[in-house]
């Protein structure tokens, strides 16, 4: 498929001046306003200019002769361009006009900059980029500009700015008027259209607009899922990992798609979730490290926490090299399929940066060029601040940024369908312009508060590489839940045994009530896991004491120094049956561990069937193959490790005992336990009691011995049948309807967990 050479360019091409500005007594301000020839412009008492491509007329300084100036004149269409409107910003439609809009505070400057189709298709262009210059006593009303063009195409327009402004670096600003960049409110954006394309690794990225296209059907019977926070699993993935490896069986043109997750949602209800929590899709450049020599450069970004636009979705998730429109359509396909099984989606979305870099090394797209002092942290020296740890800060609390975050939100909302967002490190939209951690964060309150987010699940990482640590006490309203960073790390520690953490395993378990019991919060706001795309899989957890990312450029830097891990007894991969026959006991012992828990669940792409990333001796989020979900594997191991993991997760689903509305008090739970300040005890065990008499009996042993208890007494005219003991082997490991004749004691191995349920 061909494609524009203007997005591929390596070089800047020439720009001519050919009219000088037109004088104007107003400043209309919308296309209603517009009627009669007085108050609108012919394109040839227009000023604009044209980017030749690749190549410069005779002058020099990029004049076009008079010969060359009545050649471009007669190539041009007749337009007639009005002053247009300052809302809504991006591009909208307005009669027969595209009305351009966009913010810059201190521009002096602002070109719109144009590609335009030759016969309806993007891969046929003119072959030129027309450019033309807003007049800031006619096209500017505010700090907006905006201008509005008659008859353009409704489609495949690709369009930029040209901006340019003060060159006080020591005042925050950054203007370079040789970039085009990308309208922070364009709906779609284009740029290479094939994933990791290495010969397309300095593509340019501009918005486009689409018009054209029918409103996507969504269909009669169609309806949200609506899940109860209470009753959610959720599954953390990459749309492109998960089906992006040649294992998944899928057609080579909807690998690594939106298309492809819909071929495999009969797994993801065969595993029991019921909502996937999709690592950024919001259109990132997956090259980004390969623009310059760097000791990154041979990488490639997989996970996408680097948005270049915070409206379009990820382009090159596309099936077949399709485009931004494509995308915008088959990602709804994907929700619309994943609606209808009962799942719902959430987004793990990044406002607390972009992928503009820093001023060492910085990429500037969009946002940096645009109104770099508005958009970003600085500090009093015009410095960029970087509480992200990637160069650049969002200034999450600008008046301007939080209106951008929230119609950002809201368009994914209304336009997608979308359930939900998880925000990555969420502590940074707890900062003011100036980075000072803020109590009553105005974004932080307006996402709570509003409207067309009421329905969503509203999740934070409640920390930020500042230090800026919120768990437990992310400003909240009642409505943010959070990730568990400590309900992850006491658990770690208690199942593979460290000493003194048994009180804290406790409380994590029966839902963090020391972090949530506040006002209006219940279990539900807090998100358990054991693992996340940070860091160890499940696998690793188990198998790594230490990180060992090589061969990634960084130098072992990357990722926490912190895992809590324990490789069982070998560091590493090995054949030895004993190390192996631990290792997947603490797998389950983990997984076990986590849907019993109060709270809500969720855990990783991949670790229902035990997925290795470190053995690879690579870079975690940055090289596709290392991150891909291979089916081959899944395959291999559902007789046992895979069935586990589903058993588990729907019988969380058939008991309520384990997703309480509100925190246990002391009918919901009975702890077996008088040894509470010993710290070298590593046993815990739990009754817990549901109100029609099947109670459920859970145990946990640490120990590096067998623990052999008294069982306490079951309800009347029940007996206690085995459910799960991690320490047998598949299928008995886990037992749906239980195995009778339990007894009265039971001798529980090292490093394994047991669950009893009371029966008749």
């Amino acid at each position: 498929m061909l494609h524009h050479p203007l997005l591929y360019a390596s070089k800047i091409a020439t720009q001519s001046t050919l009219f000088p500005p037109v004088s104007s007594a107003g400043n209309s301000a919308g296309r209603s306003s517009f009627a009669g020839n007085s108050s609108a412009r012919d394109v040839r008492s227009l000023r604009f200019m044209k980017q030749a491509s690749g190549s410069k007329s005779n002058n020099e300084l990029g004049v076009f002769s008079e010969e060359e100036t009545s050649k471009v004149i007669e190539s041009r269409p007749s337009w007639k361009v009005f002053p247009g409107q300052a809302f809504p910003l991006g591009v909208s439609e307005v009669d027969n006009c595209m009305n351009f809009a966009i913010f810059s505070q201190h521009a002096t400057a602002v070109t719109l900059c144009l590609v335009l189709p030759e016969r309806g298709s993007i891969d046929a262009l003119d072959g030129g980029m027309i450019e033309m210059v807003l007049d800031p006593d006619l096209n500017k009303t505010g700090d907006i500009w905006h201008i509005c063009i008659e008859d353009l195409p409704r489609s495949n327009v690709l369009y930029g700015y040209r901006i340019d402004g003060p060159g006080d670096r020591g005042k925050g600003h950054r203007f370079d008027s040789s970039i085009v960049l990308v309208d922070p409110y364009a709906k779609l954006v284009e740029g290479r259209r094939y994933f990791g394309d290495i010969s397309l690794k300095l593509s340019k990225f501009l918005g486009t607009y689409d018009f054209d296209s029918l409103p996507f059907d969504w269909g009669e019977n169609y309806k949200l899922p609506n899940i109860s926070e209470k009753d959610l699993v959720i599954y953390e993935m990459n749309v492109r990992a998960f089906t992006s490896d040649e294992s998944s069986g899928l057609d080579s043109n909807i690998r690594g798609s939106y298309l492809g997750v819909i071929e495999k949602i009969p797994h993801l209800l065969e595993l029991g979730i019921n909502a996937v929590e999709l690592l950024p899709v919001f259109e990132f450049d997956e090259l980004e490290f390969q623009r310059f020599p760097n000791p990154r450069d041979h990488m490639i970004n997989t996970w996408g926490y680097s948005t270049i636009n915070f409206f379009a979705p990820m382009s090159r998730y596309a099936s077949a090299g399709g485009g931004s429109v494509n995308a915008s359509r088959e990602f709804k396909q994907m929700v619309k399929a994943l609606h209808s099984a009962g799942i719902e989606v959430i987004l793990d979305v990044v406002y607390n940066h972009t992928n503009e870099a820093d001023d060492a090394f910085p990429y500037t797209t969009s946002f940096r060029g645009i109104d770099n002092k508005v958009y970003y942290m600085m500090d009093n020296n015009g410095q960029l601040l970087n509480f992200s740890g990637c160069g650049n800060t969002l200034n999450c609390n600008h008046p301007v940024v939080m209106e951008l975050i929230l119609d950002s939100l809201r368009h994914w909302v209304t336009e997608y369908h979308v359930d939900g967002f998880r925000f990555d490190l969420a502590s940074v939209l707890c900062r003011g312009i100036d980075g000072s951690p803020i109590n009553a964060p105005p974004l932080i309150r307006a996402i709570a508060k509003d409207a067309v987010l009421s329905r969503c699940k509203i999740i934070a990482e409640p920390w930020d590489c500042g230090g800026l640590y919120l768990v437990g006490s992310f400003p909240n309203w009642d409505r943010w839940a959070e990730w568990n960073g400590k309900y992850r790390d006491d658990v770690r520690k208690f199942i593979k045994g460290d000493s003194g953490v048994k009180g804290s395993f406790a409380t994590r378990v029966a839902g963090s009530s020391d972090l949530y019991r506040v006002n209006n919060r219940w279990p539900y706001h807090s998100i358990n896991f054991v693992i996340a795309h940070d860091g160890f899989t499940l696998r690793d957890l188990v198998s790594y004491n230490f990180k060992h990312n090589k061969a990634n450029g960084e130098g072992g830097k990357d990722g926490s120094n912190d895992n809590f891990s324990w490789n069982c007894g070998f560091e590493g991969e090995t054949d030895d049956a004993s190390i192996r026959a631990l290792r997947s006991r603490q797998m389950k012992n983990f997984h076990l561990a986590l849907m019993i828990s109060q709270g809500t669940p969720m855990m990783l792409m991949g670790d229902e069937y035990g997925h290795t990333r470190y053995g690879n001796n690579n870079s975690y989020g940055h090289d596709t193959a290392i991150n891909n979900f291979l089916w081959d594997q899944l395959d291999a191991r559902k007789s046992d490790h895979f069935r586990f993991f589903s058993k588990v997760i729907k019988y969380r689903h058939a008991h309520e005992v384990f997703s309480r509305e509100n925190f246990l008090n002391t009918n919901d739970i009975t702890w077996h336990e008088d040894n509470w300040e010993n710290p070298d005890s590593k046993f815990l065990a739990f009754t817990l009691h549901d109100r029609s008499g099947g109670d459920i009996y859970v145990a946990f042993n640490s120990h590096d011995y067998f623990v052999k208890v008294l069982l306490p007494t079951p309800p009347k005219k029940r007996n206690w049948f085995r459910v799960a003991d991690t320490n047998l082997k598949s299928p008995d490991d886990f037992v749906l309807d239980g195995v009778p004749s339990v007894g009265n004691t039971y001798n529980i191995a090292p490093y394994s967990s047991i669950l009893l349920e009371a029966k008749f």
